[in-house]
């Protein structure tokens, strides 16, 4: 690979933590942190904050499926059976789905990576969701004692 990982890396998630750590010249629990308290304050740390943690979650369910297979091993005898097959299959998508995640990050991280730079990376970017005010979803508080106008139950009734 040209980005510095081999394709037999056994600690995936370690090389791209170790590789954000730098990109963004903090820890990771830093990083999560600032970026918990101002999410919008640098999209690009959002972004990677995000999909390291779908990394990390995929690189925990690959080794959870990895016991599960070797255990099943350990009990059949010389022909695998269809259950252990299955947990063969299913090792086999968790390392696609770790792969895929890993595959994204090291895109994020790679300012020159293909798509980050020509008219459809500026017109994405644009699209992105813009900062402001959120729009309120709840009705306000209203201090004790007060009620609602009339008007405002009548069209909250149901109509039949």
């Amino acid at each position: 690979m040209s980005d510095g990982m081999s394709e037999d890396s056994a600690d995936v998630v370690g090389v791209l933590t170790e590789r954000i750590e730098a990109r963004f010249d903090m820890g990771m629990d830093q990083l999560k942190a600032a970026v918990a308290a101002a999410p919008t304050a640098n999209p690009d740390a959002t972004d990677v904050v995000k999909w390291h943690g779908l990394l990390v979650e995929a690189q925990s369910v690959l080794e959870r499926a990895e016991d599960d297979l070797l255990a099943a091993l350990q009990t059949q005898p010389s022909e695998v059976d269809d259950p252990t097959m299955g947990l063969a299959h299913r090792v086999n998508a968790a390392v696609t789905a770790r792969d895929g995640r890993a595959m994204v990050v090291r895109w994020l991280l790679d300012p020159n990576a293909p798509g980050k730079k020509d008219r459809a990376a500026e017109r994405l970017a644009r699209l992105r969701p813009h900062t402001g005010p959120a729009a309120q979803t709840s009705a306000p508080n209203r201090p004790a004692g007060s009620t609602a106008p009339a008007t405002a139950w009548r069209s909250a009734r149901a109509v039949r």
